[in-house]
């Protein structure tokens, strides 16, 4: 597996670098400012396809629906990712913070519309959050949620179960 880091959050590359690391996962990134995210991922779909890696990460760390510039990075991205593996599986998840209600619900229509999304990530579900942004996300946008976050630690990422989801909503 790889992973690649574009640089528009400060030290996203750092922190992927990090978890790599713990993770034993090679990371292509260009740690220079201003670079073009989408070169980024050019350079590590290369990498990939001349390694026969068959499972590719790209984080695109951090993007503000609201900020044009960067929404427009975002599409490229998937345009090179569409160009450069058309075969390819693609799986784009947006990462949701469970508390952000109904900002959550705009930013996950934005993203959907620019990055063709698959499914949602729902995290910070280990505090007081219930998570009821994910019902509106299913039911308005039709997007699955794949995973759950509840912490900081590597296996505190876990596949959603909506029976289990709904018990814990159900029980306060």
């Amino acid at each position: 597996m790889i992973a690649a880091a574009d640089t528009f959050r400060a030290a996203a590359v750092q922190q992927v670098k990090v978890w790599g690391e713990r993770s034993n996962v090679e990371v292509i990134a260009n740690p220079g400012k201003n670079t073009d995210p989408a070169a980024v991922v050019f350079d590590a779909i290369a990498a990939a396809q001349s390694r026969n890696v068959e499972l590719l990460l790209v984080d695109t760390a951090g993007r503000l629906q609201n900020k044009k510039n960067l929404m427009e990075e975002l599409s490229k991205i998937r345009r090179i990712i569409d160009k450069k593996a058309p075969d390819a599986h693609v799986e784009s998840l947006l990462v949701l913070d469970s508390t952000l209600g109904q900002n959550g619900l705009r930013q996950a229509q934005v993203f959907s519309e620019v990055a063709k999304l698959s499914g949602v990530v729902l995290t910070k579900l280990d505090g007081t959050a219930k998570g009821g942004i994910a019902l509106a996300v299913v039911q308005q946008l039709g997007l699955p949620i794949r995973f759950i976050g509840a912490g900081e630690g590597i296996e505190d990422l876990r596949p959603f179960s909506s029976y289990e989801f709904i018990e814990a909503l159900l029980s306060g």
